[in-house]
C-alpha cells in the first residue's frame, strides 16, 4: 500500500517562498516517478513538477524558473522548493506517484492528501 505525507503549505505574501516535502513509505518507494500538481478552486487539477528517483525533472511552463523539485532517496522524500511566488499558485498541492511518466494526473497511482497553499496579494 503506497502512502504519501505532504506538508509545508501556508499563508505567504506575494513574492514570497515556501518549500513543500512529500514522505513516501510502502510501496511508492518502488514506483519510477514522483508529481507536484494543485488543485484551485473551481478549477481541474494540473500538473506542477516531477521527478524520477534517478533526479530528471520536468515543470510545468507557468512555474518554471520559480519552482524546484527535488528528491532525498535516504529520506524517501520529495520537495517543492517554490519561490517568488504569485497569488495564482494558490491552491491545494499534493503529491502523487506512480510507475511512468507523465504530466496527466490519471496515469498517477497514489496520492496524499494535499497542503494548502495561500499567495497574498
Amino acid at each position: 500500500q503506497a502512502h504519501m505525507v505532504e506538508s509545508g503549505g501556508g499563508l505567504v505574501q506575494a513574492g514570497g517562498s515556501l518549500r513543500l516535502s512529500c514522505v513516501a513509505s510502502g510501496s511508492a518507494l518502488s514506483w519510477y516517478i514522483m508529481g507536484w500538481f494543485r488543485q484551485a478552486p473551481g478549477k481541474e487539477r494540473e500538473f506542477v513538477a516531477r521527478v524520477t528517483w534517478s533526479g530528471d525533472s520536468t515543470y510545468a511552463d507557468s512555474v518554471k524558473g520559480r519552482f524546484t523539485v527535488s528528491r532525498d532517496g535516504a529520506k524517501n522524500t520529495v520537495y517543492l522548493q517554490m519561490n517568488s511566488l504569485k497569488p495564482e499558485d494558490t491552491a491545494v498541492y499534493y503529491c502523487a506517484a506512480g510507475r511512468v511518466s507523465g504530466s496527466n494526473p490519471s496515469i498517477y497511482d497514489a496520492w496524499g492528501q494535499g497542503t494548502q497553499v495561500t499567495v497574498s496579494s
